[in-house]
């Protein structure tokens, strides 16, 4: 099968699997503030992750490319909304454009449609460092996403097999290429352990990419002859995988994504840790069903819907509602607490 109907399928099985609740924000409550002593003219939406600076924590998630006129045509929509919204985008893997320049365009009308904003590449941590700064070169990258995964492949038929020497041939990247560096999960989630890791070898920021988002076991099962259906349920939820990737990695940004579907998500990713929140599956759902117009309308009630819980919680920045105080339960309560990780002091901090 080519890469450019793979990618074809992968639009249509993320589609019609849909998201089902699982990314474990319903364990998190916000503590109510009757006293905020705050305006929604104060609260500000700006925010970094690394050495980038967003207008908005939100921003539209790595979904395709190299699947030819159909997902050139997806991308120019997602790019259009992008520059209509002020947020950031990412493009999907590149790594099928690296192998044949014909899928070039489909990653590049992008940079096309949205010359000023911040555009992120993405590619397989397989790459090595040419492929990487051909990647940063084809869309004029403002940084650069180097996704993991493992679970994936080992469950796509003509998937890879070897995943040795990984973490080096991302330090090389890291340490070659003149843009920031995100590695970013694609659903399984990132547990401290390897945020700690990736820190140490200087990423600028970890995107958890955790489970309860689009779930590509699932998706790869369906295009197989024998299922692995002990994939289907893998993976760290998300909300679970941002407090470990911030407790392991406490210098590092961290990105919230993975099932993420609401403002109200978005606001808890952001008080469990993230510096932003990327949206992958639930936008492209509305653009497909819904058309462009819609999914401007989206974020920008989005960014309004934000502003006005920032609000209720006394938070006038992104950093502020970093602190508000939280209630975690359920499987995320137990899950943490397992893994030595304090949830009591969310309960107990205070914005100001």
């Amino acid at each position: 099968m080519s890469r450019s109907i793979r990618k074809w399928d992968h639009i249509n099985l993320a589609l019609s699997t849909g998201q089902a609740r699982l990314a474990g924000f319903d364990d998190i409550t916000f503590i109510h503030q009757s006293l905020p002593d705050a305006s929604i003219d104060q609260a500000e939406l700006i925010t970094k992750i690394g050495e980038l600076h967003l207008s908005s924590p939100v921003f539209i998630n790595a979904m395709t490319g190299g699947g030819g006129e159909r997902t050139l045509q997806i991308n120019r929509d997602l790019a259009i909304a992008a520059k209509q919204t002020g947020v950031a985008i990412s493009v999907g893997s590149q790594m099928s454009a690296l192998k044949d320049p014909a899928e070039r365009e489909s990653y590049q009308v992008v940079r096309k449609e949205y010359p000023n904003g911040i555009v992120i590449g993405n590619i397989g941590s397989e790459a090595t460092v040419d492929q990487a700064k051909a990647a940063i070169d084809m869309i004029e990258a403002n940084a650069l996403q180097i996704h993991l995964n493992v679970v994936q492949e080992l469950t796509m038929p003509e998937g890879d097999r070897d995943f040795r020497s990984t973490l080096s041939r991302i330090e090389e990247i890291v340490r070659s290429v003149g843009v920031p560096i995100i590695v970013k999960e694609v659903g399984f989630g990132v547990n401290k352990e390897t945020a700690s890791m990736l820190q140490s070898i200087g990423v600028s920021a970890v995107d958890v990419g955790g489970f309860g988002g689009t779930n590509f076991a699932r998706i790869e099962n369906e295009r197989r002859a024998n299922s692995l259906a002990f994939f289907n349920e893998w993976g760290i939820p998300s909300s679970i995988s941002i407090v470990e990737a911030k407790n392991g990695g406490s210098k590092t940004s961290i990105i919230g994504s993975g099932g993420i579907q609401t403002s109200l998500d978005m606001a808890k990713a952001i008080a469990l840790g993230a510096d932003a929140v990327g949206v992958a599956g639930y936008f492209l759902k509305i653009l497909i069903e819904e058309g462009i117009k819609a999914l401007i309308d989206e974020i920008q009630i989005t960014h309004n819907e934000l502003t006005i819980m920032m609000t209720a919680l006394g938070a006038r920045t992104i950093r502020e509602l970093q602190q508000a105080p939280i209630i975690i339960s359920g499987k995320t309560h137990h899950w943490l607490n397992e893994r030595n990780i304090d949830t009591k002091r969310f309960s107990q901090r205070n914005i100001h």
